[in-house]
């Protein structure tokens, strides 16, 4: 039975990439029963029908799964967050890193829009502020890129950083997504908007889930804009557990199932103490987890 990747999904339709061939399929009945759907990233075995479509039969094993976007096997987040317009906030690249680290997969910052930066006072503040970030991320193990899509700046470097994986590109509206992959894959020419000056951000220019294959080698996806995430789907220790550093403390913790904001003896607390943790990640923790807690009360 010939095998393929799932580079698509729409409208009910999954388009299988096999070699040189894109087959177009339903997915068999038999998903549905089951609860299963294909995603998009899936390596599924597939029928060829009599009108030269094909079904899906068997979805292979997945080695990574992701709700928000749905996409399967992806094995690095390409998180792109502009340094102006909109503005880096560091605690949406902190949900996204949560969400990354609980999906077990490694993330890829990529600060953009570098060439927007303004030569006054304002600027050189911005500027001082991405300095800290890449510091901040980096010093935790995340590979940090500084970009410009229209200067071309950083594209090589991240390119070269893409290739032979499935990478998922995911970052707020109007931070330049759809720029840098049109500036990563010659040829490709993705819907991007300027953004409203009343709202200071961008439409959603992306609607489906889909694989873009890289001239270098892998896949890349272009992902719905999303601005938040649902933390219902993660039990309260698991948040902690989603921020290196305090995954790393935690089992110096005097109590197991620490949360690390009011026990005694807890490593997490001592390392604040200490300054060595960033007072910004913290608070974006505490921020978290009291999300947590309301949306466990009014569920």
């Amino acid at each position: 039975m010939p095998e393929g990747l799932i580079t698509k999904a729409l409208s009910g339709y999954y388009y299988v990439q096999d070699g040189e061939r894109l087959v177009q399929c339903r997915a068999r009945g038999i998903f549905k029963k089951r609860g299963e759907s294909p995603l998009v990233g899936d390596r599924v075995e597939y029928s060829l029908t009599d009108n030269g479509e094909g079904t899906v039969d068997r979805i292979g094993p997945r080695h990574s799964e992701l709700v928000r976007p749905p996409i399967a096997n992806a094995d690095l987040a390409v998180l792109v967050f502009s340094v102006i317009r909109p503005e880096l906030s560091l605690a949406l690249l902190d949900k996204f890193l949560v969400h990354v680290e609980h999906a077990r997969m490694d993330a890829l910052i990529v600060l953009s829009k570098m060439d927007r930066i303004p030569e006054d006072e304002e600027g050189d503040r911005i500027r001082a502020d991405v300095e800290v970030a890449r510091g901040l991320y980096a010093s935790l193990g995340y590979k940090v890129l500084i970009t410009s899509a229209h200067k071309g700046d950083g594209v090589d470097e991240l390119r070269g950083a893409l290739a032979g994986h499935i990478n998922v590109f995911a970052g707020q509206s109007g931070v330049g997504k759809s720029s840098l992959l049109n500036a990563l894959v010659p040829g490709l020419t993705l819907e991007t908007n300027e953004i409203s000056d009343k709202l200071g951000r961008g439409k959603h220019t992306t609607r489906h889930v889909e694989l873009v294959a890289l001239p270098s080698g892998g896949y890349l996806a272009d992902t719905p804009g999303f601005s938040q995430l649902d933390f219902a789907e993660l039990g309260i220790d698991q948040i902690g557990d989603c921020f290196r550093e305090f995954k790393e403390l935690s089992s110096g913790c005097k109590f197991r199932g620490c949360t690390h904001i009011h026990e005694p003896s807890c490593a997490v607390l001592e390392a604040k103490e200490q300054g060595k943790i960033a007072d910004s990640r913290y608070q974006n923790y505490l921020s978290f987890m009291k999300e947590w807690k309301e949306k466990r009360r009014r569920y």
